[in-house]
Protein backbone atom coordinates (compact mmCIF):
# COMPACT_ATOMS: atom_id res chain seq x y z
CA UNK A 1 0.00 0.00 0.00
CA UNK A 2 1.02 3.60 -0.57
CA UNK A 3 0.11 6.40 1.82
CA UNK A 4 0.05 9.85 0.25
CA UNK A 5 0.92 11.96 3.23
CA UNK A 6 2.30 15.23 4.56
CA UNK A 7 4.49 14.82 7.61
CA UNK A 8 2.63 17.41 9.71
CA UNK A 9 -0.92 16.60 8.60
CA UNK A 10 -2.84 15.37 11.61
CA UNK A 11 -5.20 13.38 9.37
CA UNK A 12 -2.26 11.58 7.76
CA UNK A 13 -0.72 11.13 11.22
CA UNK A 14 -3.89 9.25 12.26
CA UNK A 15 -3.63 6.83 9.38
CA UNK A 16 0.06 6.21 9.99
CA UNK A 17 -0.74 5.27 13.59
CA UNK A 18 -3.56 2.97 12.51
CA UNK A 19 -1.38 1.23 9.92
CA UNK A 20 1.37 0.78 12.51
CA UNK A 21 -1.01 -0.58 15.15
CA UNK A 22 -2.25 -3.10 12.59
CA UNK A 23 1.32 -4.06 11.75
CA UNK A 24 0.85 -3.28 8.05
CA UNK A 25 3.63 -2.39 5.66
CA UNK A 26 3.18 0.74 3.56
CA UNK A 27 5.18 3.15 1.47
CA UNK A 28 4.94 6.86 2.23
CA UNK A 29 4.56 9.17 -0.76
CA UNK A 30 5.07 12.78 0.39
CA UNK A 31 2.62 15.45 -0.77
CA UNK A 32 3.94 18.90 0.13
CA UNK A 33 0.93 20.96 1.21
CA UNK A 34 2.95 24.16 1.57
CA UNK A 35 3.96 23.90 -2.09
CA UNK A 36 0.33 23.09 -3.05
CA UNK A 37 1.28 19.70 -4.50
CA UNK A 38 -2.16 18.48 -3.41
CA UNK A 39 -3.68 20.77 -6.06
CA UNK A 40 -1.79 19.27 -8.97
CA UNK A 41 -3.79 17.28 -11.50
CA UNK A 42 -1.98 14.02 -10.85
CA UNK A 43 -2.92 14.10 -7.18
CA UNK A 44 -6.46 15.36 -7.77
CA UNK A 45 -7.10 12.22 -9.80
CA UNK A 46 -6.56 10.25 -6.58
CA UNK A 47 -8.17 12.72 -4.20
CA UNK A 48 -10.65 15.12 -5.86
CA UNK A 49 -10.76 17.27 -2.71
CA UNK A 50 -7.02 17.82 -2.88
CA UNK A 51 -6.50 16.69 0.71
CA UNK A 52 -4.24 14.21 2.46
CA UNK A 53 -4.14 11.40 3.26
CA UNK A 54 -4.93 9.08 0.39
CA UNK A 55 -4.29 5.37 0.80
CA UNK A 56 -3.62 3.52 -2.44
CA UNK A 57 -4.33 -0.19 -2.05
CA UNK A 58 -2.38 -2.99 -3.66
CA UNK A 59 -5.31 -3.30 -6.09
CA UNK A 60 -4.71 0.27 -7.27
CA UNK A 61 -7.89 1.66 -5.72
CA UNK A 62 -7.57 4.84 -3.66
CA UNK A 63 -9.25 5.59 -0.35
CA UNK A 64 -9.67 9.10 1.06
CA UNK A 65 -10.80 10.64 4.38
CA UNK A 66 -8.78 9.49 7.37
CA UNK A 67 -11.62 8.02 9.43
CA UNK A 68 -12.97 6.10 6.44
CA UNK A 69 -9.48 4.73 5.85
CA UNK A 70 -9.13 3.70 9.49
CA UNK A 71 -12.53 1.97 9.45
CA UNK A 72 -11.53 0.16 6.24
CA UNK A 73 -8.35 -1.05 7.93
CA UNK A 74 -10.42 -2.20 10.91
CA UNK A 75 -12.73 -4.21 8.69
CA UNK A 76 -10.01 -5.73 6.52
CA UNK A 77 -7.47 -6.33 9.30
CA UNK A 78 -9.51 -6.78 12.51
CA UNK A 79 -6.58 -7.66 14.77
CA UNK A 80 -5.57 -5.90 16.88
CA UNK A 81 -8.91 -4.07 17.05
CA UNK A 82 -9.30 -0.30 16.93
CA UNK A 83 -12.93 -0.60 18.01
CA UNK A 84 -14.02 -2.54 21.11
CA UNK A 85 -16.65 -5.24 21.21
CA UNK A 86 -20.22 -4.24 21.90
CA UNK A 87 -22.44 -1.60 20.33
CA UNK A 88 -22.33 0.75 23.32
CA UNK A 89 -18.56 0.58 23.62
CA UNK A 90 -18.12 1.20 19.90
CA UNK A 91 -20.51 4.14 20.05
CA UNK A 92 -18.49 5.65 22.89
CA UNK A 93 -15.20 5.29 21.04
CA UNK A 94 -16.72 6.78 17.88
CA UNK A 95 -18.12 9.69 19.89
CA UNK A 96 -14.73 10.47 21.44
CA UNK A 97 -13.17 10.17 18.00
CA UNK A 98 -15.65 12.55 16.43
CA UNK A 99 -15.24 15.23 19.09
CA UNK A 100 -11.74 15.63 17.69
CA UNK A 101 -12.08 14.64 14.05
CA UNK A 102 -15.41 16.35 13.37
CA UNK A 103 -15.61 19.22 15.86
CA UNK A 104 -12.04 20.40 16.57
CA UNK A 105 -9.90 19.46 13.59
CA UNK A 106 -12.04 20.86 10.71
CA UNK A 107 -11.97 24.33 12.29
CA UNK A 108 -8.20 24.25 12.70
CA UNK A 109 -6.78 22.61 9.60
CA UNK A 110 -4.27 24.29 7.33
CA UNK A 111 -6.66 25.74 4.77
CA UNK A 112 -8.89 27.32 7.44
CA UNK A 113 -5.94 28.84 9.29
CA UNK A 114 -4.48 30.14 6.05
CA UNK A 115 -7.79 31.77 5.14
CA UNK A 116 -8.08 33.45 8.55
CA UNK A 117 -4.52 34.76 8.35
CA UNK A 118 -5.12 36.19 4.87
CA UNK A 119 -8.39 37.93 5.78
CA UNK A 120 -7.13 39.92 8.78
CA UNK A 121 -4.61 42.74 9.05
CA UNK A 122 -3.29 41.07 12.20
CA UNK A 123 -3.79 37.66 10.63
CA UNK A 124 -1.18 35.63 12.52
CA UNK A 125 -2.48 36.81 15.89
CA UNK A 126 -6.09 36.12 14.89
CA UNK A 127 -5.12 32.71 13.57
CA UNK A 128 -3.57 31.71 16.91
CA UNK A 129 -6.51 33.11 18.83
CA UNK A 130 -8.93 31.12 16.65
CA UNK A 131 -6.90 27.93 16.89
CA UNK A 132 -6.54 28.02 20.66
CA UNK A 133 -10.19 28.89 21.22
CA UNK A 134 -11.47 25.83 19.38
CA UNK A 135 -8.88 23.49 20.88
CA UNK A 136 -9.82 24.58 24.39
CA UNK A 137 -13.55 24.38 23.64
CA UNK A 138 -13.17 20.81 22.36
CA UNK A 139 -10.65 19.63 24.94
CA UNK A 140 -12.75 20.90 27.84
CA UNK A 141 -15.62 18.70 26.70
CA UNK A 142 -13.41 15.76 25.81
CA UNK A 143 -11.59 15.74 29.14
CA UNK A 144 -14.93 15.80 30.98
CA UNK A 145 -16.16 12.88 28.87
CA UNK A 146 -13.05 10.89 29.74
CA UNK A 147 -13.30 11.75 33.44
CA UNK A 148 -16.97 10.82 33.64
CA UNK A 149 -16.68 7.24 32.39
CA UNK A 150 -15.47 4.11 34.12
CA UNK A 151 -14.56 2.82 30.66
CA UNK A 152 -11.63 5.22 30.51
CA UNK A 153 -8.44 3.36 31.36
CA UNK A 154 -4.82 3.74 30.38
CA UNK A 155 -6.25 4.84 27.05
CA UNK A 156 -9.46 6.55 25.96
CA UNK A 157 -11.37 3.27 26.27
CA UNK A 158 -9.85 0.56 28.38
CA UNK A 159 -6.21 -0.41 28.47
CA UNK A 160 -5.51 -0.85 24.76
CA UNK A 161 -5.39 1.89 22.09
CA UNK A 162 -8.54 2.45 20.07
CA UNK A 163 -9.57 4.73 17.24
CA UNK A 164 -10.11 7.50 19.80
CA UNK A 165 -6.41 7.39 20.74
CA UNK A 166 -5.44 7.32 17.08
CA UNK A 167 -7.06 10.72 16.58
CA UNK A 168 -6.18 12.14 20.01
CA UNK A 169 -2.40 12.06 19.72
CA UNK A 170 -2.17 14.08 16.47
CA UNK A 171 -4.50 16.71 17.93
CA UNK A 172 -2.38 16.98 21.08
CA UNK A 173 0.73 17.25 18.92
CA UNK A 174 -0.77 20.16 17.01
CA UNK A 175 -2.03 21.84 20.18
CA UNK A 176 1.52 21.83 21.49
CA UNK A 177 2.79 23.25 18.20
CA UNK A 178 0.50 26.22 18.73
CA UNK A 179 1.49 26.59 22.39
CA UNK A 180 -1.88 25.66 23.84
CA UNK A 181 -1.80 25.31 27.61
CA UNK A 182 -2.92 21.72 28.28
CA UNK A 183 -2.55 21.71 32.07
CA UNK A 184 -6.33 21.84 32.54
CA UNK A 185 -6.79 18.52 30.71
CA UNK A 186 -5.23 15.83 32.93
CA UNK A 187 -7.00 12.90 31.28
CA UNK A 188 -6.03 13.99 27.78
CA UNK A 189 -2.37 14.56 28.69
CA UNK A 190 -2.12 11.30 30.67
CA UNK A 191 -3.62 9.21 27.88
CA UNK A 192 -1.57 10.96 25.22
CA UNK A 193 1.62 10.24 27.17
CA UNK A 194 0.69 6.56 27.40
CA UNK A 195 0.16 6.47 23.64
CA UNK A 196 3.36 8.34 22.87
CA UNK A 197 5.38 5.63 24.62
CA UNK A 198 4.20 2.93 22.17
CA UNK A 199 6.24 2.06 19.04
CA UNK A 200 3.25 2.40 16.70
CA UNK A 201 2.78 6.01 17.78
CA UNK A 202 6.49 6.81 17.94
CA UNK A 203 7.09 5.58 14.36
CA UNK A 204 4.20 7.74 13.12
CA UNK A 205 5.55 10.97 14.62
CA UNK A 206 5.93 13.82 12.12
CA UNK A 207 9.66 14.23 12.78
CA UNK A 208 10.25 10.60 11.75
CA UNK A 209 8.63 10.92 8.33
CA UNK A 210 10.68 10.98 5.12
CA UNK A 211 9.45 14.47 4.17
CA UNK A 212 10.22 16.03 7.58
CA UNK A 213 12.92 18.73 7.49
CA UNK A 214 16.34 17.44 8.45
Amino acid sequence: MKLYSYFRSSAAFRVRIALNLKGLDFETVPVNLIQSKQREDAYLERSPQGLVPTLELDSGESLVQSLAICEYLEEQYPEPPLLPRGALARARVRALTQVIACDIHPLNNLRVLKYIAEQQTDGEEKKLEWYRHWVHTGFQALDRMLAASNDTGDFCHGDEPTLADVVLVPQVFNARRYDCDLTSYPNITRISANCEALPAFIEAEPARQPDAPA
